[in-house]
């Protein structure tokens, strides 16, 4: 599914990552464990096309993401690409239903009921016409999960997902990314600092100093 091929990455003078190579099987769930500056991050945004590498490449499905142009790669993201962050990213100003619909009317949908079906499927149903700050830190990431999965993306990658919650929460929050990857056959990429999480992964690298080991 996903193959990274001697991939460097500079900000700057920074050398960030450092030939690095890796491959994730479909339907394989990863994780990348580092401590903050190990280049995880950087990591997950050059697979989701967030980034571009100064040198390697990265091979999703036979094809070399790197080689995109700037509109195909956007549509790369919006299809193919599912996002779950450390602080949910959702729209403060829009309702629930609306965060959730947004990456399908961002691919010319416009499916009601699949919004709906999402958001009972991560435990939320009931609060479509809620905002942002209605609702407590985990419910708001149960709607980012929603709104990374509404559009039944190949790829989910989650960076510090539970960073922002605390230990019972997150715990029920991976639960839930667990579950519906496995039930939806999904790809994750999952980068964290915290055993905990990792041992939610099939499988585990780590990175430090840029390096995979």
């Amino acid at each position: 599914m996903i193959t990274l091929e001697n991939v460097e990455k500079y900000y700057g003078d920074a050398h960030v990552l450092r030939g690095i190579n890796l491959e994730v099987r479909t339907g394989e769930f990863i994780a990348v464990m580092g401590v903050s500056g190990s280049g995880k991050s950087t990591l997950l945004n050059l697979i989701g096309g967030m980034d571009r590498p100064e040198r390697g490449a990265i091979v999703v499905e036979g094809d070399d993401i790197t080689r995109y142009h700037e509109d195909t790669l956007t549509v790369y993201r919006r299809k193919k690409i599912g996002f779950v962050f450390q602080f949910f990213n959702l729209l403060p100003n829009i309702t629930v239903f609306e965060n959730v619909q947004m990456p399908l009317l961002l691919n010319g949908m416009d499916d009601e009921e699949r919004v709906r079906d999402v958001l009972t499927r991560v435990g939320v149903e009931g609060r479509d016409d809620s905002y942002p700050y209605q609702l407590s830190g985990g419910q708001q990431q149960r709607v980012a999960i929603a709104r990374a999965l509404v559009h039944e993306p190949e790829i989910i990658l989650a960076d510090e997902p539970t960073g922002s919650l605390d230990s019972k929460t997150g715990k029920s929050v991976m639960d839930l990314l667990k579950r519906v990857a496995e039930e939806a056959g999904t790809t994750m990429v999952l980068v964290t600092h915290e055993n905990y999480l990792a041992e939610y992964a099939v499988r585990t690298v780590k990175i430090r100093d840029g390096i995979l080991y």
